[in-house]
């Protein structure tokens, strides 16, 4: 075999030294014999001399040099491989595609299979499927986290090209397919996990407690006994959470302030803050259940950044309504419980202080501009028409922004659209509005709080005086640089809040016929005729706009709809599926409608005339978008659903716009309503 075998490389360049010194000798002898005869003679038979011995030598010694270099070779493959066979880290070798290839003992020892196992390493660890798996060429380097047994381990999978072993093989063809391997490395991180834990469970959390509706609650109940009612909430609070290891301490009378570790925040979530629940069963003969909104901070930068995201999530609870725990954790917002209706309040102080609020910055500004949100509806027109008269009072220029106007606004337009009494300028769209706001202008948001909703987004960042009017609870999208927000969940409509606003805002105020005709037709639409969320201050701004003039005859002349969208609201309502007993969900068609997302909503309200439906869903197409049309009575928070999907509301009436097929939307909002009966959120 040695006879074969050839070196080359640095070694064969090594051993021809002789060959090129017996060279250079030779020419320095030719030299020699012009010098001296006799010298080059000498110096010949000393070189015949040295070229025999070299030539014998090489001869000699080159088989002994080439076994010399074989079994280092063998001896080096075995001491790599014994290396890697012997490594303390568990190493493994798959193909492409995830089969098992090769292991090491570390690796055989921890698994339990040998080396000779070559099944797919999803066998072994489930968690490693084939889109973990690197890509040669895309993704060299995947990583990933898995359990086995009792430890924690760390997969680090690289990609190795052996393409240049394979290429030059004499035993394969055709291997360019199979020029990758993956390398995997398994480092145990069980205690690293066990220690970040302890860290992250040993975190201070800080959350704001309030009473929603202590003054209220006091009010119900003999004089004698407040005081015992409120040594009882405290008494309750406080032990609730000593039992989680948290410090609870009284700020105010309706107001505490809580730290807590991390591991108990988990606690609590797992049981989904059972003291929301125990609050309300104190009863020593009050006849309103108090109720609790807590708000957590947590993962901030410093303390005083997690004591602001408490502030925030306790206000973002209260501006939903109460009766629920909002977790602010950085960015991220999870809400908890929220299913009590929103608790009216008697008294209309707040509307009194904001209403002399709008009209201070209206005062100072040269002109207005109100907005409300995309596909304007009956109620965000109302209210707009509200802030319009409102601005007119103090002789300010007012433009209200309508860009495309449903069929359900149209008849409600029709009545300013050439009247004297209205300037052409009262309705603009969006590019006119932006030539329209600077500095000097208030923009009025009505009937929503988020900005992506609104009719022209832009607005909100040409002006520094932003007023926020709406009835909806809050989500994590909210209008943050607004210099009055009243947003208030209990509120059946924006036009009942306008209505009170306006009863305060000047004695010189007078609303017109038409006017009052449509904040009234926007209080009937969102209540449904009055059987939907309808308070005592929604009947109170009733009366107020019937006193202005209000007809409910006109009113409900210019509400019909047309025999294509009664139609298509009774196929809608045909079709329905009943799921899981209580849901209905429906589609609504859209072909031939001017505004199917009315109808839907329509439709929505007629399913829950249904005996047994506690929710109903209306899924209709538009303009690349599917708006879902979420109703409930009081068994069912719709919003916490729409909230799932994107969207938002009230606990008993929400929607959401989902940009997917109808098919994919509906299976999405099936999966949210088995998430939440499995999460024990829906009862049977």
């Amino acid at each position: 075999m040695n006879d074969k075998m050839e070196l080359k490389g640095q070694m064969k360049r090594f051993t021809q030294w002789p060959m090129y010194l017996s060279v250079l000798l030779i020419i320095v002898n030719i030299l020699v014999y012009f010098v001296s005869i006799k010298g080059g003679l000498v110096m010949s038979a000393g070189l015949i001399i040295y070229v025999t011995v070299s030539v014998r030598l090489f001869k000699k010694h080159k088989p002994l040099i080439l076994n010399d270099l074989v079994a280092f070779a063998k001896q080096y493959s075995f001491l790599e491989k014994k290396i890697l066979e012997e490594l303390a880290l568990p190493y493994a070798v798959t193909d492409t595609s995830g089969r098992m290839i090769w292991s090491n003992r570390m690796f055989a020892e921890l698994t339990g299979r040998d080396e000779f196992y070559k099944k797919h390493i999803s066998t072994i660890f489930p968690e490693v499927t084939q889109d973990k798996i690197p890509v040669p060429g895309e993704k060299d380097v995947s990583e990933l986290s898995v359990q086995f047994g009792e430890r924690i381990y760390r997969i680090s999978m690289q990609a190795v090209s052996v393409k240049d072993v394979l290429d030059n093989s004499d035993m394969l063809e055709g291997t360019k397919e199979y020029g990758n391997l993956i390398a995997m490395y398994l480092y145990d991180e069980t205690a690293l996990t066990e220690y970040i834990k302890a860290s992250e469970d040993n975190k201070l959390v800080l959350a704001l407690a309030y009473l929603d509706n202590y003054e209220e609650a006091l009010e119900s109940v003999e004089d004698v006994r407040r005081s015992l009612l409120i040594a009882l909430i405290d008494r309750k609070i406080t032990k609730y959470f000593s039992n989680y290891d948290g410090l609870v301490k009284k700020l105010e009378k309706d107001k505490y302030f809580l730290i807590m570790r991390q591991s108990s925040l988990e606690a609590l979530k797992e049981q989904r803050f059972h003291i929301l629940d125990e609050v309300k069963t104190v009863n020593i003969g009050n006849e309103m259940a108090v109720t609790l909104s807590i708000g957590f901070g947590l993962n901030a930068a410093t303390y005083q950044q997690n004591y602001e995201h408490a502030r925030i999530a306790i206000e973002m609870a209260l501006g939903r309504g109460g009766d629920q725990v909002v977790i602010k954790n950085g960015d991220t917002i999870t809400y908890f419980g929220g299913k009590a209706q929103q608790m009216e309040k008697t008294t209309r102080v707040k509307a009194r202080v904001k209403a002399q609020a709008l009209k201070e910055f209206m005062s100072t500004k040269e002109r207005v501009v109100v907005m409300g949100h995309k596909i304007t509806d009956v109620d965000a027109l109302g209210a707009a028409i509200g802030i319009y008269r409102a601005g007119k009072t103090l002789g300010k220029p007012v433009h209200i922004v309508v860009n495309d106007p449903s069929t359900s606004i149209r008849p409600l337009m029709a009545g300013y659209m050439g009247n004297p009494d209205y300037e052409p300028s009262m309705f603009v769209d969006k590019n006119q509005a932006k030539d329209l706001v600077d500095n000097n202008t208030v923009v009025v948001v009505v009937d929503t709080n988020k900005p992506s909703y609104t009719e022209c987004q832009e607005l909100l960042y040409m002006t520094k005086t932003i007023v926020v009017l709406d009835h909806h609870r809050r989500g994590n999208e909210v209008i943050e640089n607004a210099v009055l927000s009243y947003v208030e969940p209990y509120a059946s409509s924006t036009c009942e809040m306008v209505a009170e606003i306006l009863q305060y805002f000047s004695d010189d105020l007078r609303l017109r016929n038409i006017e009052a005709d449509c904040m009234y037709a926007g209080i009937v639409i969102d209540t449904n005729n009055f059987i939907t969320r309808a308070g005592v201050r929604t009947f109170e701004a009733a009366a107020f706009l019937r006193r202005c003039g209000a007809d409910t005859t006109r009113v409900r002349k210019m509400l019909r709809d047309n025999i294509d969208s009664y139609k298509a609201r009774a196929e809608a309502v045909r079709t329905a599926e009943i799921y899981r007993d209580f849901f209905a969900i429906a589609k609504a068609p859209s072909e031939g409608l001017e505004s199917p997302t009315v109808v839907g909503a329509q439709a929505a309200n007629e399913l829950l005339n249904i005996k047994g439906v506690k929710a109903s869903f209306v899924l209709t197409r538009y303009k690349n978008e599917v708006y879902v049309s979420a109703r409930a009575i009081d068994e069912v928070n719709v919003q916490v659903l729409m909230e799932k999907m994107g969207g938002g509301g009230h606990i008993n009436i929400a929607g959401a716009q989902v940009e997917a097929s109808v098919e994919e939307t509906e299976k999405m909002l099936k999966d949210i309503i088995d998430e939440l009966y499995e999460e024990g959120e829906l009862a049977e």
